[in-house]
């Protein structure tokens, strides 16, 4: 059974934060927040929409680098060797502790390989999918839990998704998250 966790969804545009609204309706717990990162609340965990070799130099990585520190990007890529000999697959994610205690964690989750259009593809789906699984699995393994999560508009930016898949593809991954399959599987007969 899926942990309960605050999901917070931001986006400085408002069409996106309608976009969000739009597909995540209905569901528990769920936040939309039209603003940029460096605005954000306290927060447990944030989520960066990456690329697999922590390279945190664009987009909404490089301000999670420019208020964190050059040093948590460095401790991603030497995750990243260690654990994936340098490249992070798509469909994985790590939880790194920042250092700082209002804001101490942040998912890594690559959504492309190297930056470049993922439109027309499940890649938002499956880096959302990995975050809220690593984000599960730390607070099963951890006594520190995560209770509230921020993703951005996962591959919205350089991945050139429209507001409305990258929407919808998130929020298939949480619905997923809050009613995972049945232990027999799927319910398909055998």
């Amino acid at each position: 059974m899926a942990l309960l966790i605050d999901l917070w969804l931001i986006h400085p545009e408002s069409e996106m934060c309608d976009a969000f609204r739009d597909r995540f309706a209905g569901l528990p717990r769920v936040t939309v927040i039209q603003s940029r990162f460096e605005d954000l609340a306290p927060h447990d965990c944030f989520v960066t929409a990456a690329n697999s070799f922590g390279i945190m130099t664009a987009g909404i990585d490089a301000a999670v680098v420019r208020f964190h520190g050059e040093e948590l990007m460095k401790r991603i890529q030497f995750r990243i060797l260690n654990e994936f000999l340098g490249e992070q697959p798509i469909g994985t994610a790590m939880i790194e502790p920042t250092g700082n205690s209002a804001y101490p964690f942040i998912a890594h989750a690559p959504t492309m390989r190297v930056p470049g259009s993922i439109e027309g593809t499940d890649k938002v789906y499956a880096a959302t999918w990995a975050s809220l699984l690593a984000v599960y699995r730390h607070n099963v393994e951890h006594d520190q839990k995560i209770d509230s999560v921020v993703f951005p508009a996962m591959g919205a930016g350089f991945g050139g998704v429209p507001y409305s898949e990258a929407a919808r593809q998130m929020s298939v991954a949480y619905r997923h998250y809050l009613s995972p399959p049945p232990p027999d599987g799927l319910g398909s007969g055998r």
